[in-house]
């Protein structure tokens, strides 16, 4: 079959690397796609947020099977446009898409079907919004309430922070939209981790649960990003903790869209934290997580179109089988990354001959034949060993050979593994 990919970032070339490896997929499509991406798929210069566009591209070319990469797309209705002419999308319609494109209404979500979660309240007035703060105090996590890149996140440091927070937000405009409402949190204590599940006709199928590292900077420090790195698997998918979650978090959310009239059916994404009392939700993506895609489908050893044609046509599903191995991405990102990235570098990606080592790019593209960097975070290097330690130091020497003017990442990407 052919298959389209939409979206154009890392996630969506892991996500066209996988499906290229299905006995079952004769051709991919990416739109837009980047150049980073040539060598796995099929370019279509289609914006991921033209839903009539790219429907019109999937019935002239006879794409079997679309899978929606980014939020954007989602909100802007791609799915929507598929299921109405009949063609086979992976994705959720706008409607269940809110359970990322508005946090209000996801942390409605979570009150009303029990799904445990942070204490908030939501603000569009700005004097409101500052004399709650004043009252409950910090530690707090200040949230726009709509899609913002991975960046409508703060946890302030100081009470003058938190307030210059909320000015931006809803006095300066700095979201647009996304930030004309926005939840102030109280901070969870604990560990972060990311749990993604294929769902479909209320079916929810975990995958290997990873850890995401959002800070800019080592130590976690500095401003929230998209992130910077991730590994996996923390727990198997089969592991007590991932069945926790699934039971207490993840399917209360789909039964709760079901009942709401809006059936869920994609990758859906829980951002969970580990606290003393249990897993409690961050937030839910309606997408895979980026770079979650790039170390977890590495690991997936399942035919990945197969699990997916065969949910959405209501096939039985084959035996889900995970790598025993461990898996660690580092992202490579533009100076000033994620407020100013500086672009237009060259890059001297080096071609890997380990087959466990791996190149997902994101915000490239190409001039005179060469790639450069044209986005916030430019490339994803993944590592895949036996043992984490492995996974680990191969990763920093294949980041060493990325030798790219004016970018920077992590060295601690996994630092939470070794005490483990």
């Amino acid at each position: 079959m052919k298959v389209l990919i939409i979206g154009k970032g890392g996630r969506e070339h892991a996500l066209a690397w996988k499906s290229r490896k299905s006995s079952r997929v004769s051709e991919v499509f990416v739109a837009p796609g980047n150049a980073g991406m040539k060598n796995d798929a099929t370019l279509v210069g289609i914006s991921e947020t033209d839903p009539i566009a790219l429907a019109d591209f999937a019935e002239r070319e006879g794409i079997a099977l679309t899978i929606i990469g980014p939020e954007a797309s989602l909100v802007a209705g791609v799915a929507d446009e598929f299921k109405k002419r009949g063609l086979l999308v992976w994705g959720p319609d706008k409607a269940a898409a809110q359970i990322e494109g508005s946090k209000d209404f996801s942390k409605q979500m979570m009150v009303k079907y029990n799904a445990p979660t942070a204490h908030s309240e939501s603000f569009t007035d700005s004097a409101a919004a500052k004399a709650y703060v004043n009252k409950i105090g910090l530690p707090i996590v200040i949230k726009a309430d709509g899609l913002a890149a991975g960046k409508g996140v703060v946890i302030p440091e100081t009470m003058n922070e938190a307030l210059a927070t909320i000015d931006d937000m809803l006095e300066g405009n700095k979201f647009g939209d996304a930030g004309s409402c926005i939840l102030i949190e109280e901070m969870l204590v604990g560990e972060e981790f990311s749990l993604m599940c294929f769902v479909h006709n209320g079916q929810v199928i975990p995958m290997v649960m990873a850890q995401d590292h959002k800070r800019a900077y080592d130590n976690d420090e500095g401003p929230n990003t998209g992130g910077m790195g991730a590994y996996a698997p923390i727990f198997d998918a089969q592991s007590n903790e991932v069945q926790t979650a699934v039971k207490t978090i993840m399917q209360p959310i789909v039964d709760g869209l079901t009942q709401e009239g809006m059936p869920y059916t994609g990758f859906l994404y829980g951002g969970l934290f580990l606290t003393k009392d249990g897993f409690k939700v961050i937030e839910f993506n309606a997408r895979f997580g980026d770079p979650e895609a790039q170390i977890i489908l590495p690991l997936l050893e399942t035919d990945f179109i197969e699990i997916i044609y065969n949910l959405l046509t209501n096939q039985a599903l084959p035996a889900i089988q995970w790598s025993n191995k461990f898996a660690i991405g580092v992202v490579l990102a533009s100076e000033g990354y994620p407020d100013a990235p500086q672009t237009g570098h060259p890059l001297n990606t080096p071609t890997f001959k380990d087959e466990d080592a791996l190149i997902f790019y994101a915000g490239v593209k190409e001039e005179n034949n060469c790639l450069v960097s044209d986005g916030g975070r430019i490339l994803l290097n993944v590592a895949i060993a036996d043992d984490f330690k492995t996974a680990y130091d191969k990763a920093y020497r294949n980041m060493k050979e990325l030798d790219v003017p004016h970018t920077f990442f992590r060295n601690d990407i996994g630092h939470k593994q070794f005490n483990r």
